[in-house]
């Protein structure tokens, strides 16, 4: 299924985008796409049951704004160079272990929504990524297997990143990740059952019409399961978390100079293969 919460910021409602393209209303059985509704199946099965039946209501109207596919996430962890272009285009070593960082909920926006420039910036870079959002409780998982079992579903997350704030302003690197507006996300939960292998979608992202990322998770140095399972060591996930897992190379940091950093004015479009696709103007903040 492709799930989906559609409306004004703050007041979304849940829906399904179902095979022909055509929006259907999910309101007269949850409340909304969250971490409660991934944890319970017998309310998803209830959806797909009447999905299939065509017992769901077009959304009527004009086209609504897209928002966040998951709300009240808590959590969003990240995994920075998890690529093996993006560790060679930036000369990082390859990680022994993955590189853990945290975004703050409240940096999530919808998938055509305005990113802005952070005051004071001159390097904010883009970053398309996979990213993972937790469908059961996760704790000391065993095995990449077992941890894949315990991902609800797939979607499209694009990391933005202030590089000064990031790297050269001391400290971690939180102050270049935690912007308002860094982390737009969707259009759709795809669920875990409509990708057959995560290790196997192809990535892109575009600048002003350009082509500057054009990537495979295929190239992941810790794939899905993995990641799931080492981050369970350390924390405990539970439903409706998010994990964004790392970008391919092309991003604005690992180009000559002078490195072509986005600007107010900017659109940034980045898909990837049947998870969908989005499209942010950039202004100041």
């Amino acid at each position: 299924m492709k799930l989906l919460r559609v409306g004004t910021a703050g007041a979304e409602r849940p829906a399904l985008l179902d095979a022909d393209g055509t929006l259907r209303d999910l309101s007269a059985l949850v409340t909304d796409i969250d971490g409660e509704l991934l944890a319970d199946e017998a309310a998803l099965d209830r959806i797909r049951a009447a999905a299939t039946a065509g017992e769901l209501p077009v959304l009527g109207g004009e086209a609504p704004r897209i928002g966040p596919p998951i709300g009240g996430i808590g959590k969003i962890v990240c995994i920075g160079l998890n690529y093996h272009d993006h560790a060679t285009e930036t000369g990082a070593d390859i990680p022994a272990e993955p590189i853990v960082f945290m975004k703050a909920p409240d940096t999530v926006v919808g998938p055509d929504d305005t990113v802005l420039v952070p005051r004071g910036s001159e390097k904010t870079d883009w970053e398309v990524e996979l990213a993972v959002v937790i469908g059961r409780t996760a704790r000391y998982l065993g095995s990449a297997e077992e941890a894949l079992g315990h991902v609800a579903g797939y979607t499209v997350a694009h990391d933005v990143s202030e590089r000064a704030f990031q790297i050269e302003r001391g400290g971690q690197w939180d102050k270049g990740k935690n912007c308002e507006t860094f982390n737009p996300l969707g259009p759709w939960l795809v669920t875990a059952d409509e990708v057959a292998d995560p290790q196997a979608l192809p990535l892109k992202l575009w600048v002003n019409g350009e082509l500057k990322q054009d990537g495979t998770t295929a190239d992941q140095i810790f794939p899905v399961g993995e990641v799931v399972r080492y981050l369970s060591q350390f924390m405990t996930l539970y439903p409706g978390d998010v994990i964004n897992t790392g970008t391919p190379a092309g991003v604005a940091m690992g180009q000559p100079d002078p490195k072509p950093y986005l600007r107010a004015g900017d659109v940034v479009e980045l898909e990837i293969e049947g998870l969908g696709r989005q499209r942010q103007p950039l202004k100041d903040a």
